[in-house]
């Protein structure tokens, strides 16, 4: 079967189509016959060689989410699962491929009317939205600020942060037509990667979501409100300065926090269930699946190329 590997790591080039021998599930998996696979962000870092202390090798095949048909189980796996429409979680790698194989606990079945594309765009994105907001302790009527907001996690966390009446919702972005969108969502305001550019928007927020990371996640730190929270859910931009708790401590009777999320962190009962509201909500059309663009898999380095720029809007989709 056609695959995408990591041959080497860097620059897009790296990614390249190989073929692979078709999997056979072991015990407890099921075989994916993929219509979508996500292209996240944590592909890219790894692509890229920003996480190389976690044993990443060359020929490794990125890809975390996918969705599809099964097509074969594994001991121990139920036959009802053949021929059953499901989005599924792959691990750190695993998606760039025809056939995917995944663990069955590691799979929601999708709900009619939810196509395959809209399904790896939101089945990570919303729950970790909706856990991160959780994290931070939002409340109805509490301002909320997403760094980073043109992402698939930053789309839903807009709209998640507007269904659960946020008095404010303000978002960064990197151009004019991004915040229009952005605002179409429900934002309420938008602001610069500096957090500037709307005299309108509010000094300071109870509760920042920040996606980008690297050397500027200190200035929003001081962006909180007295008890506000600010939720570390991603570093695109790499890592924040050491001193990064020193912010903290000159801002000390604020009683600001900082905090990291990762989903890893919450039950696999509570994930397949918010997993499986958003498809319902998705499908109603009351959750939006934002899609930059749908690729051929053999696209998969322009895929990657486009998010280098940093022009991607929402999520790009392979397609096998």
């Amino acid at each position: 079967m056609r695959a995408v590997a990591i041959q080497h790591f860097g620059d897009p080039s790296g990614l390249q189509v190989v073929d692979l021998p078709t999997p056979s599930p072991a015990a407890g998996q099921v075989v994916i016959e993929t219509e979508a696979i996500g292209v996240g962000g944590v592909d890219a870092m790894i692509r890229r060689g920003t996480l190389d202390g976690y044993g990443f090798r060359p020929g490794m095949v990125p890809g975390s989410e996918v969705a599809g048909t099964v097509m074969r189980v594994g001991e121990a796996v139920d036959p009802d699962w053949i021929g059953r429409r499901v989005w599924a979680f792959t691990g750190v790698g695993g998606g760039y491929v025809e056939q995917a194989v995944a663990a069955v606990d590691d799979a929601v079945t999708l709900p009619d009317g939810l196509s395959s594309v809209d399904a790896v765009t939101l089945g990570s994105a919303a729950p970790v939205a909706h856990f991160a907001l959780a994290h931070g302790r939002f409340a109805p009527g509490e301002s909320v600020l997403v760094r980073g907001a043109a992402g698939s996690i930053g789309i839903a966390a807009v709209q998640l942060a507007v269904r659960g009446g946020a008095g404010a919702v303000a978002v960064t972005t990197s151009s004019q037509p991004r915040g229009s969108a952005l605002r179409a969502l429900g934002a309420t305001h938008v602001l610069d990667r500096a957090g500037d550019g709307d005299l309108t928007a509010p000094a300071s927020y109870d509760v920042i979501l920040d996606i980008v990371g690297g050397s500027r996640l200190p200035a929003f730190l001081d962006r909180l409100a007295p008890n506000g929270r600010l939720v570390a859910v991603g570093m695109v931009a790499g890592l924040p300065p050491a001193d990064l708790g020193m912010r903290l401590l000159e801002a000390f009777q604020q009683s600001r926090s900082f905090s990291t999320f990762s989903l890893n962190t919450v039950p696999v009962a509570a994930r397949d269930q918010v997993r499986a509201e958003s498809f319902t909500a998705a499908a109603r059309g009351e959750l939006a699946a934002v899609v930059d663009a749908v690729l051929p898999l053999d696209a998969a380095a322009e895929a990657h190329r486009r998010m280098d720029d940093g022009h991607v809007f929402g999520r790009i989709v392979l397609t096998p």
